[in-house]
């Protein structure tokens, strides 16, 4: 629910990331709360050469989360911290460090449900990405899909940007768009949306690791060959 040209500050210095096993691949950390499927979209760009990059944890707050399962299948690390009533900046720190010590250099949430902090960012500075089932700035936080309906927008869509401490409002890497139809409801809706996430996340993430783009405010462009 969460993206920023510029991470706030303050909290726990960056520290140097632990080198790749492959020195090409950026190492990716995914935090989740549910059942993972842009998780799964990402594993499987990475797996396919599509993306540079490999995962190194998957984290969530819930420790019930069937993405950690599907994780765990498919061989990755992963870690849980219940997150229930803990405040927002000490909650952080423990996520940090358990990134850390993956040697997590890049953060993707795939529908993690909480809100980041300024420590969090402030340790993962510029590198902390999110996918979000709307076009923001339109729609921003929970159930985007029935407020695309319920609006009367005629194209929804989904939208991948960094993360800052406001809720779904950094710069915007990368947008996808879809049409809403005349019969549709919620679910259908959001099942769309859905395919066009799992094709958008990857090819975001693969633009944000190459490093071929500039912000100019908040605007983020491809940079001229």
């Amino acid at each position: 629910m969460t993206g920023g040209e510029h991470p706030a500050r303050g909290g726990d210095p960056p520290q140097p990331a632990a080198p790749a096993a492959d020195p090409r691949k950026a190492r990716v950390a995914v935090l989740l709360s549910g059942r993972g499927s842009n998780f799964a979209a990402l594993a499987r760009a990475m797996a396919a050469g599509e993306v540079p990059g490999e995962i190194v944890l998957v984290f969530s707050n819930r420790p019930d989360a069937p993405g950690l399962a599907l994780a765990r299948d498919l061989g990755l690390p992963t870690a849980a911290i219940p997150g229930a009533g803990r405040e927002r900046a000490d909650y952080d720190r423990l996520v940090v460090a358990e990134l850390r010590r993956a040697g997590a250099e890049w953060v993707c949430l795939a529908g993690y449900m909480r809100l980041l902090s300024g420590v969090f960012l402030a340790a993962f500075p510029g590198r902390v990405l999110n996918i979000h089932p709307s076009l923001l700035p339109a729609f921003p936080g929970l159930e985007a899909q029935r407020q695309a309906l319920e609006y009367g927008v005629k194209f929804a869509g989904c939208t991948v940007h960094w993360v800052d401490e406001t809720v779904d409002g950094g710069p915007i890497l990368a947008q996808a768009v879809v049409p809403v139809l005349d019969d549709d409801d919620e679910a259908r809706l959001a099942a769309r949306i859905l395919e066009q996430e799992h094709q958008l996340y990857p090819q975001a993430l693969r633009l944000a690791l190459s490093g071929e783009f500039r912000l100019e405010g908040r605007r983020v462009l491809r940079r001229r060959p």
